[in-house]
């Protein structure tokens, strides 16, 4: 199920787990190695191609959430804004999110929109989680390297870290250990 409005999503009482990063950040390609199906969500090259809410059911028990990618600079100040109402409205609305997971390029330092929207999400008190992509564009030592220098630098806004998972939709890193902590959260109440 796709839309732009939160009152339209699924009306049930499953777990969602949202998918939400910058544009071009591997969201796509996380969704579908998670669900071993290559064509579910829509990989593009071109930044910005998410622009619904994206729902997925997952084995009849819980859905998968694909959200609008954000600080894609070449949308027109409107899009941008249309964008930003479904993210928030999403986000903020939605008591079926169960967790939100953060994607961020590993590749990168941190960068001040990411870090603006974790702040948002802090002073929102929204469940999160921090998924590093893109580990196989690096050595196993620059990919620890660069996540840890990531976390030391949120450790200087933060008292503690959400949980942080690292990932490859390239060499399936990171599948076992995000489906686990699914499992877990799937096992909690619905609030």
């Amino acid at each position: 199920m796709s839309n732009t409005d939160v009152n339209k999503c699924p009306n049930e009482q499953r777990h969602e787990y949202a998918f939400i990063g910058r544009s071009n950040v591997g969201k796509s390609s996380l969704i579908n190695m998670l669900t071993n199906n290559k064509n579910l969500a829509m990989t593009s090259q071109t930044p910005g191609k998410t622009l619904l809410i994206n729902h997925f059911l997952v084995n009849d028990s819980w859905y998968i959430v694909d959200l609008p990618g954000y600080g894609y600079a070449q949308r027109g100040k409107e899009t941008r804004a249309s964008l930003q109402k479904i993210i928030k409205g999403y986000i903020l609305g939605r008591h079926q999110m169960t967790n939100l997971f953060l994607l961020i390029d590993s590749r990168h330092k941190p960068q001040k929109i990411d870090m603006e929207f974790m702040e948002w999400l802090g002073e929102n008190q929204v469940p999160f989680s921090i998924v590093f992509t893109k580990l196989d564009k690096m050595s196993a030592s620059e990919g620890k390297k660069n996540v840890e220098a990531y976390c030391a630098e949120l450790l200087n806004t933060w008292e503690e870290l959400p949980p942080v998972f690292v990932t490859s939709s390239i060499d399936r890193r990171g599948r076992e250990a995000l489906l686990d902590y699914i499992e877990q959260l799937n096992k909690l109440p619905i609030e």
